[in-house]
């Protein structure tokens, strides 16, 4: 599947509310998809979606899933009959989990609900590194958690995974275009890292083999927020 630049592109709704969300979103003709995180979704639930599809945007649910099985295949149900196209799912949430969440997908397919979402698997977040893995019992070297976490994810029937910039070239070695790849953690070359800490420019993420880059505060705190999406666009080169 070729991508354009501006495709590749999903913005972050780190807001509060709907009206706030939305009126970023009005602000940001020429970007197509837009992430909605914990926070917004806690605040204003699905409504937000029917705003967003009036507005012929596509929804990238970041909800980072982690429950017993069956609770999650519901959730990627319900998620389904929302029209969403991408969401999220913890990969350390165990291969049954992820199984029955593909499985929810395909079956929802297959009754003629409409295309399939493209499930993703969280590996690890990019606000931790060695020793905060550490701290939760995990093994502190991070490339090797994040790998083992991507084979359990293929192994399960998820479409790809979320990780760092710093892994995409070991995902690419191991699995090569098996999996996508959605990489947050992105600083255009003219934006702060503020707090995610194991960050890479658009331009170094794409050549190492990412599909996807998650950008929030670059754009939707830019005085234009089109302008800076076009702007990072144009970083990548002409897509």
């Amino acid at each position: 599947m070729t991508v354009s630049n501006a495709d590749r592109i999903i913005i972050a709704l780190d807001v509060q509310t709907k009206e706030d969300g939305i009126a970023l979103v009005s602000r940001l003709k020429d970007a197509r998809t837009f992430k909605v995180g914990l926070e917004l979704f806690t605040a204003e639930g699905p409504a937000l979606f029917r705003k967003l599809k009036a507005l012929r945007k596509d929804i990238f649910l970041d909800l980072k899933l982690h429950d017993i099985p069956n609770t999650v295949a519901g959730a990627v149900r319900s998620a389904f009959k929302h029209g969403v196209q991408m969401m999220t799912i913890h990969a350390s949430g165990g291969r049954e989990m992820m199984a029955k969440a593909a499985e929810a997908a395909r079956a929802a397919v297959e009754s003629g609900q409409g295309p399939k979402p493209i499930l993703l698997g969280v590996t690890i977040l990019t606000s931790l590194r060695g020793p905060d893995l550490a701290d939760v019992g995990m093994g502190s070297d991070v490339a090797s958690q994040v790998l083992r976490l991507a084979g359990l994810a293929k192994a399960a029937g998820l479409d790809g995974v979320v990780c760092s910039p710093q892994e995409i070239e070991i995902l690419r070695k191991e699995y090569g275009r098996e999996l996508l790849i959605v990489t947050p953690g992105i600083r255009p070359v003219w934006a702060a890292a503020q707090d995610q800490k194991r960050i890479m420019t658009p331009a170094e993420a794409v050549a190492k083999g990412a599909d996807y880059l998650v950008i929030g505060r670059p754009i939707t705190g830019a005085a234009s927020p089109n302008e800076a999406f076009l702007r990072i666009v144009e970083e990548l080169g002409i897509g």
